[in-house]
This record gives C-alpha cells, sequence and structure tokens, in this order.
C-alpha cells in the first residue's frame, strides 16, 4: 500500500508539473507572408526567460512564456519579427522573404556560443540510458533538434566570416543585386572552408566567377526557397 500511495503521490505531481508548463506555454504557427506556407525550422527566442524553441515541419510552435514576453522569430532568407506577448492565445505569425536571401551577416559579427547561451539545450538534449523520458520526451526530442539547429548555425556562421560581400567583391567585378545573386549561387561548403586556406577560396571564388559568366541571363537568379 505504501508503495502505490508513492506512486500515486508521484502520477499527481508529474501531471501538476505538465499542467503548469502547459499553462506557461504560448502556442502557435508561423506562416509565409503572400502564399500560406507554413515555415518549419524558425527559431523562436523568448528574451525575457532565454527559452528558444523551433517550428515543427508544419510550422507549429510552443515556448515557455507569460504575458509581457517578447518572442522574436527568425529565419534565414526572412525578416525577423517581433511579438510583444498582450495576451497568451493562439498566435499566427507572418514573416515575410527577403528579395535576396542572403544571410544577415551583420547579425554575426558577435561570437555566436549556443553552448554558453542555451546550456539548458544541451543539458536536455542528453540521453540516459535508465531514463525513458531521455529517450521518448517531447522535451528531449526538441532539444535534441534545437542542438541540432546550433550545430548546423555555428558552420553557416563559419562560411558567413570568410565568404563576405567585401571579400567576394575584392576579386570578382560584381555588385550589389549580381554580387548577392552570385554569392548565393556559388555559396562554399563548410567542409570547404574547413579544409582549405585563403589562397584556395580566391582561387574557388574565381572559377566560380568564370562559371557565372558562362551561364545565360536567365539562369543567373536565386533558388527560391522551399517551403514547408
Amino acid at each position: 500500500m505504501m508503495k502505490l500511495r508513492y506512486y500515486l503521490i508521484l502520477c499527481i505531481s508529474l501531471i501538476s508539473l505538465t499542467v503548469k508548463a502547459q499553462q506557461n506555454a504560448v502556442r502557435g504557427q508561423v506562416i509565409e507572408a503572400g502564399t500560406n506556407n507554413r515555415l518549419a525550422d524558425v527559431l523562436v527566442r523568448n528574451t525575457n526567460n532565454n527559452q528558444v524553441a523551433l517550428t515543427t515541419a508544419n510550422g507549429t510552435f510552443d515556448i515557455r512564456a507569460v504575458l509581457g514576453n517578447i518572442l522574436i522569430f527568425s529565419s534565414p532568407g526572412y525578416v525577423s519579427d517581433t511579438l510583444y506577448l498582450a495576451d497568451l492565445r493562439y498566435k499566427s505569425i507572418t514573416m515575410t522573404p527577403l528579395g535576396i536571401a542572403l544571410r544577415e551577416v551583420n547579425v554575426r559579427g558577435q561570437r555566436f556560443d549556443p553552448r554558453a547561451e542555451y546550456p539548458q539545450v544541451y543539458q536536455k538534449s542528453k540521453v540516459y540510458v535508465l531514463s525513458p523520458t531521455t529517450w521518448f520526451g517531447k522535451e528531449a526530442k526538441d532539444a535534441r533538434r534545437l542542438k541540432r539547429y546550433f550545430e548546423h548555425e555555428e558552420k553557416e556562421r563559419r562560411i558567413d566570416s570568410v565568404f563576405t560581400k567585401v571579400y567576394v567583391g575584392s576579386i570578382v567585378p560584381l555588385k550589389g543585386r549580381d554580387l548577392e545573386i552570385f554569392m548565393n549561387l556559388y555559396r562554399p561548403t563548410y567542409e570547404f572552408v574547413r579544409s582549405n586556406a585563403a589562397e584556395s577560396m580566391a582561387v574557388y571564388i574565381n572559377d566560380s566567377y568564370k562559371k557565372w559568366l558562362a551561364l545565360p541571363p536567365e539562369k543567373r537568379t536565386v533558388p527560391k526557397l522551399s517551403a514547408q
């Protein structure tokens, strides 16, 4: 009987914690302006409590927040959006595509260290053999998604740091929109950046420019962003 009583107390406590967490969560969906396409992998950040989340394949999200918090929605190729929580009702966020899908290099001036900024994500992403919730729990799965997102972001920022408009523009005679489209079409991979020196990057850019010149004008366009 004592074991059963402890088990019931534990279950009630877990249910109470779950209900409390749900009450302190904001849910919603992110869509693309003009198309209503649902946007996956949009980073949602609560600037007040440092909580982060990613939208699902259906564009939905849920994040811990209370009234008065500020949420920031960001995704490469889209204008970031800011939401002040005047209420906790279901939210519908619309994000506008950028004219050119270049990453916002100016935002990446500061060193990006997600392990220091979001230690809770890396802690929750760990898997323990004797803890089923770390294998199958939603919170743990979400944390692992965020960890993969941050790993990808670190690689992209590494590319941004060497493949800049100033550097590329100093090698090829392109400016403005043509330079941006060129950089989108011939953006190097992380593996290339990691394995090659500056001299190899200059050669790569020159070779890419030769390919650019060989392209017919109608092919010199930015690939469309894929929406979920």
